[in-house]
């Protein structure tokens, strides 16, 4: 049967592991759901259990990490978790989680990226939606106005057949002056799970010792994170890619940007940017409709780039 259509995980999985910053032990379970449902997220650890559909107006801080809220009640670190979703092409599920945060996992999104391997992907009876950016839209904070291109945060969409992510980062650091700080993806499943999803967070030394001092990032260690000291990383096994710095960020905007709850065709950019710029950047694209259309193919040779091949065959 010709065409893109939705998917969502052929069996239940659970996991478990630790919240980044409460350092406690977190139950996960991804299950199928039907056409049309999008990603729920649900606190199974409260009295009442409470959903949070996964989009961008439910983004409340994005503080180190991309967090959805809805009356009061959060849940934390989504965007890896998201990353993945996106990745692999899965349209619709239900994430159970019982804790207010999801667990860190080793910091990337391989992890979220086996367990969805391991339960299966499923076809559904819906055409994929994706949403076509048809105008260039951008973000900048107000307080970057003044500041130099090079120390400058900033986010752009724009046209492009496919989906392509490119991101710079600029630190006057020893470390990132030995290692790219750019990189430039062209978005297929495959690529994704061989260039992006394996990329981990990355952190100062410095900046941690102050979140433990605030008691947070108790979870955090060199188990999930690439942590840098004023010379150099201080992860034995060092990096897992050349570019690991920057595809990180690339894998963040993935999951970011997955919370529209369609794939993108075309083009992000990213300059020193993080969760903030990101969810900033999607509420102006919803805020002028004639910047995006939603379009279908029923036809999957009339998809553009990595989006021609369907992701359930890309992963077998």
């Amino acid at each position: 049967m010709p065409g893109i259509y939705q998917q969502t995980l052929n069996n239940s999985i659970r996991a478990t592991g630790v919240g980044l910053h409460s350092g406690q032990k977190v139950f996960l379970t991804l299950r199928p759901s039907g056409p049309d449902t999008g990603i729920t997220f649900v606190r199974t650890d409260l009295a009442q259990p409470v959903s949070i559909v996964a989009s961008a107006a439910n983004v409340g801080t994005t503080t180190m990490a991309t967090c959805l809220e809805q009356d009061g009640v959060q849940i934390r670190t989504i965007e890896h978790l998201m990353s993945a979703f996106a990745g692999l092409g899965v349209d619709n599920a239900v994430v159970e989680v019982s804790s207010d945060e999801l667990p860190i996992m080793d910091g990337s999104a391989a992890p979220f990226v086996f367990l969805l391997q391991s339960a299966g992907i499923a076809a559904q009876s819906a055409l994929k939606r994706f949403i076509r950016i048809l105008q260039p839209i951008a973000y900048r904070h107000p307080n970057d106005a003044g500041a130099s291109s090079k120390d400058s945060a900033w986010v752009s969409l724009s046209p492009h057949e496919g989906f392509r992510l490119d991101y710079q980062l600029h630190y006057d650091h020893p470390v990132f002056a030995r290692h790219s700080t750019q990189s430039r993806v062209d978005f297929s499943t495959m690529t994704y799970i061989r260039e992006v999803s394996r990329a981990r967070t990355f952190g100062f030394l410095a900046d941690y010792e102050k979140l433990r001092e605030l008691n947070l990032a108790r979870g955090g260690s060199l188990e999930n994170a690439v942590v840098v000291d004023d010379y150099q990383i201080l992860n034995d096994e060092g990096l897992r890619l050349e570019d690991e710095f920057p595809k990180h960020k690339i894998l963040d905007a993935i999951g970011d940007l997955y919370l529209l709850g369609h794939p993108i065709i075309g083009e992000f950019s990213g300059h020193m940017s993080g969760h903030g710029h990101n969810n900033e950047l999607l509420r102006a694209l919803l805020a002028q409709p004639e910047s995006y259309e939603l379009v279908s193919f029923a036809d999957d040779t009339a998809a553009p780039g990595g989006y021609a091949v369907p992701p359930l065959a890309a992963i077998a």
